[in-house]
């Protein structure tokens, strides 16, 4: 890429003059507009919109019909499962039952609760094993009144009696915050940071800036969502994405800055030139990060409609805040940049235009060398290396997680374990069918004689009198497959063959899972085209050549491939899962790849746009594509390297964290940088390029660049 030296009196630069010389007004401003947005936003932003079901599949219209005649069916519900060793009917187990329901009975948020020695059809045969259904008064029931009662239960469990509390509000309420997951992240990040410059100042900058521009973003991001609602896992996501990205942008920037330090420039100068290079470039990469992000909206779901909106919204301000706050924190450091500085050997700073020795090049210029001088079977090595990862995606499964999933000290995934023992693994996996004006006795026959179906209930019909409903629960659970073949077979084969059959709909939690499931999966190829095109239309505008565009995209879908395929190895096979947090063996969580593959695609645009302006700024200088390729990298292995490392230190600190799907895109979104920076950076880039030679810079309607004499007026990032 090269991007053209920009006019004393662009935008930019005048941007950045003013942002250093009013550098307290600046930061100021920032200041007091990051504390006001975020009490607005995290004081009285939108609530979470977690709903992932509409559009016209069966599920869908079982809930609308539901709706619209059964309103008293809307509220959640609790699942008090019970086991006693010596039956339910033991007077110290009779005891200690009663009085758990009478807690819970009495509690302001639950509705009446009938107890299993009420109702027969609640107590398994031998009366070992009981369930009670607790009724929530309200939709939106208060977080921590839920953890009272998920506490009352686990803390009655005890002297032969086991109780858990299921249900979906029961656990979220057990669900502990993320914790101190990003900040280990920042702490990570900040050491980077530190053996990267050698000092605290130069450290601290880019930390102080991502920090506020994640801060004002994701509150900015909860008022949004009164406009475009989004689903609550977006406010880590982008804790995430905005922390990685901020840190890095800052990143280029300053050691940009540092370059024109040493060039000589004063620091006002210094810091135009940081903002007019490496500041356009970030606005670029920014941009490419928030076009695949908008990419989502391609998949026509309200749910990841709001994530893309949500993301975009902190990676935006994470833009805004490279190009005017960190101009004016560079405006207080001055030549200060490099104070507080960790003791190290310096040696003389190599230019652009020097004639490397072999005793002066660096391990990236020789690693570059290397790759070269077999660029065929480097190219063909590192492909098969990354297909071979990318392989265990093709029996990628996928799900929402549920009880089954979750760490096994949680009262929700005690309630799933009795329940399942008690009553079958399908009770937690219940079908709902629902009809308008239909007989539903036969199908209830039907349904009941099919294989896969553990037991039905009788139908019952609206105080209307115009719709019917009844409930079917299968013989597996949840998350296992064959659940999902079940759907199909009684929506494809057996309601259309009963009588009415095909005006029944078949819905439920589980059955709206595995709809959004299916959606998701048919949707995903549209969403990587619009964002490939999307993505490729602005590198071929930026870099001028269609050749490096396309491998650029090509490589980026195979560090994608890569990740999804260890995500798969990991969480779906079980392969080190135990060691990396995961409770067990699970489906993929639906969102997750078309979540991480627009923001992967971006991401390694990023780097993308920095290996390439200086390849290209070398090429032109020479018409060597071999010694462009070398220098290039030799160039940005540093920041790319630290830029990669904070990614990667960031990302894998979801694993600390308690969210199963966030563990999941942090992982994920890990182990493609890492194979981004190392095998696509350092052995795919060098190798196809020189296989490509001049071809790598073809453009239709001109000739490729011609070397000069002496180096352009072009500028590096």
């Amino acid at each position: 890429m090269t991007i053209e030296t920009p006019r004393a009196g662009g935008a930019l630069a005048g941007l950045a003059r003013f942002c250093y010389r009013r550098r307290r007004l600046v930061l100021l401003t920032w200041i007091v507009g990051v504390i006001a947005v975020a009490f607005a936003g995290f004081g009285f932003g939108a609530a979470s919109d977690n709903d992932f079901s509409g559009g016209d599949s069966d599920s869908a219209k079982a809930q609308v019909l539901i709706e619209k005649h059964f309103p008293m069916q809307q509220g959640d519900t609790l699942t008090l499962a019970i086991k006693a060793a010596k039956g339910i009917d033991d007077l110290a187990a009779r005891q200690k039952i009663e009085k758990v329901i009478a807690d819970l009975d009495a509690s302001p948020i639950t509705g009446p609760v009938t107890s299993p020695y009420q109702d027969e059809d609640l107590v398994t045969a031998d009366r070992r094993i009981a369930r009670a259904t607790i009724p929530l008064t309200a939709k939106d029931v208060e977080k921590a009144e839920v953890k009272r009662l998920v506490d009352t239960v686990k803390g009655a469990s005890g002297d032969g009696v086991t109780l858990g509390l299921g249900g979906d509000k029961a656990e979220k309420a057990e669900t502990p915050p993320q914790g101190p997951a990003e900040s280990v992240g920042v702490l990570a990040a900040a050491v980077i940071l530190f053996i990267a410059f050698g000092s605290l100042v130069a450290m601290g900058l880019p930390i102080v800036t991502g920090l506020m521009a994640v801060l004002g973003g994701i509150a900015l991001m909860k008022l949004v969502g009164y406009v475009v609602p989004s689903p609550d896992f977006t406010v880590l996501v982008s804790a995430l994405i905005g922390l990685g990205v901020g840190i890095d942008y800052a990143l280029f920037i300053l050691t940009r800055y540092k370059d024109s330090l040493l060039d000589g420039d004063e620091p006002e100068s210094a810091t135009v030139k940081a903002i007019t290079t490496a500041g356009h470039a970030v606005l670029f990469a920014g941009t490419t990060v928030v076009i695949a992000l908008l990419g989502l909206i391609a998949m026509g779901q309200k749910m990841m409609t709001g994530v893309a909106i949500g993301a975009s919204v902190t990676v935006l301000v994470t833009m805004i805040a490279a190009v005017t706050l960190v101009p004016a924190l560079l405006g207080f450091a001055g030549h200060k940049i490099n104070s507080l500085r960790l003791p190290r050997r310096t040696s003389r700073r190599h230019r652009a235009d020097d004639v490397p020795s072999r005793e002066r090049r660096s391990p990236a210029e020789r690693w570059a060398g290397v790759v070269q001088r077999r660029p065929l079977v480097a190219a063909m090595l590192a492909g098969a290396g990354l297909l071979a990862m990318a392989a265990p995606a093709l029996s990628m499964r996928l799900s929402l997680p549920d009880a089954s999933v979750q760490p096994h000290d949680r009262s929700s995934y005690t309630s799933h374990e009795i329940i399942s023992e008690g009553f079958g693994p399908g009770y937690g996996a219940p079908l709902i069918f629902a009809a308008e004006d239909a007989d539903l006795r036969p199908i209830v026959e039907a349904v009941g004689k099919t294989d896969g179906i553990a037991y039905v209930t009788q139908p019952r019909v609206s105080d209307d009198g115009q719709a019917a409903t009844f409930m079917a629960f299968p013989k597996t659970g949840y998350q296992e497959e064959a659940t999902a073949d079940l759907v199909h077979e009684l929506r494809d084969d057996v309601l259309p063959k009963a009588p009415g059959g095909a005006e029944v709909y078949v819905g439920g939690p589980n059955a709206g899972a595995i709809d959004f499931a299916e959606d998701t999966g048919s949707r995903l190829p549209l969403m990587i085209a619009v964002v490939i095109v999307l993505s490729l239309v602005l590198l071929i505008v930026l870099v001028r050549s269609v050749t490096i565009a396309l491998q650029a995209a090509v490589m980026n879908l195979l560090s994608i491939g890569a990740a999804y395929g260890v995500l798969v190895a990991v969480v779906q096979w079980g392969w080190l899962g135990s060691a990396l947090g995961f409770p067990t063996d699970m489906p993929i969580t639906t969102w997750v790849p078309m979540m991480m593959f627009p923001l992967l695609f971006g991401l390694s645009m990023d780097y993308e746009v920095f290996l390439i302006s200086r390849i290209r700024e070398e090429y032109e200088r020479t018409g060597d594509t071999r010694r462009a390729v070398t220098h290039g990298l030799a160039r940005t292995a540093k920041v790319i390297t630290a830029a990669a490392a904070i990614m990667i230190a960031v990302f894998t600190t979801a694993l600390l964290g308690p969210d199963v799907s966030v563990k999941q895109i942090g992982l994920g979104m890990a182990v493609a940088v890492f194979v981004d920076a190392t095998i696509i950076r350092m052995i795919l880039v060098p190798a196809v390029m020189e296989l490509c030679g001049k071809a790598n810079w073809w453009m239709p309607g001109r000739r490729a660049p011609k070397a000069t004499s002496a180096a352009p007026a072009r500028v590096r990032v």
